[in-house]
């Protein structure tokens, strides 16, 4: 969904404020993403220092509300202006910081929405702080294709649905790594109930229970509920099933195994092939 610039503004100050809040400042939830839809944060540690246009931005973004803080700032597409990320938004600064303007920026030549390469890296880049062992994985018992990390509700009809074909995905070779999602809020029963899935001996078990509608024993413990749900917020999540391939590109909610199939094989060959470019310019030179 996108919104219009003035509401964008709202959002993002909303969002930007919700990262220093509690978790129960979000209770709207998340729908549900079926057929039809559709840099790490800048304050880690050893960060490198901020070009002249990206301080720019930076102080464009702190004039507008000084609670904004973007998830990443780099060159965008066209000459003259930044992409900004914030909160899964995509906005673009002209490189003096005086204009703004937001929607997707498409390549007509390339026919390829230019607003998900950002996207992509961002995506790609928050994954890796979430470790495997805080993944609930279901993997093929032989030769692994594709591998996708699936942001998941366990009331999400469509959750429910992808995960009672989980046997089939992994024999056409996708491995299924689980991320958590409550979409009704951390506070929510919801988000309980996904803390002792997490916090189970047996995290599989527990999850098929609970996506099944059997009760799973209430269990606490240190877990990264909370830490991946914050991630999907920051990556632009909209719905769940999140979908996202190992090169952070995000599909179109839940797809029937052979169908998530054939877009990882399309994807994975326009990633080689343009590898392959790259490859070869450099060689070139």
């Amino acid at each position: 969904m996108k919104f219009p610039v003035f509401a964008l503004l709202c959002a993002l100050s909303v969002s930007a404020c919700a990262q220093s809040k509690p978790a129960d400042a979000d209770k709207a939830a998340a729908p549900e993403a079926g057929p039809e839809a559709g840099k790490a944060a800048g304050a880690a540690s050893g960060k490198q220092a901020d070009t002249p246009k990206e301080a720019m931005v930076r102080a464009a973004l702190k004039g507008i509300d000084p609670r904004v803080v973007p998830d990443r700032i780099a060159p965008a597409p066209i000459p003259g202006f930044q992409e900004v990320i914030v909160s899964g938004q995509v906005i673009y600064f002209s490189d003096d910081g005086r204009y703004m303007l937001q929607g997707s920026l498409y390549d007509v030549k390339a026919k390829k929405d230019l607003s998900q390469v950002g996207l992509s890296v961002l995506r790609r880049e928050a994954l890796t702080q979430i470790p495997t062992t805080d993944r609930i994985v279901f993997a093929p018992v032989g030769i692994r294709k594709h591998t996708v990390s699936v942001f998941t509700d366990i009331e999400c009809g469509y959750c429910q649905k992808l995960h009672e074909e989980i046997a089939d995905y992994n024999k056409l070779g996708i491995a299924i790594e689980y991320l958590a999602f409550p979409r009704a809020g951390l506070t929510s029963q919801d988000a309980l109930a996904m803390e002792s899935v997490w916090c189970s001996v047996d995290r599989r078990k527990a999850l098929t229970d609970a996506k099944s509608g059997r009760p799973v024993p209430p269990k606490r413990c240190d877990n990264p509920v909370a830490a991946q749900y914050k991630i999907g917020q920051q990556v632009g999540l909209q719905g769940t099933p999140m979908i996202i391939n190992t090169d952070g590109v995000a599909l179109p909610g839940y797809m029937p195994p052979d169908k998530l199939l054939e877009a990882l094989d399309k994807l994975a060959a326009e990633e080689k092939a343009k590898q392959g470019k790259v490859a070869t310019a450099a060689g070139s030179l």
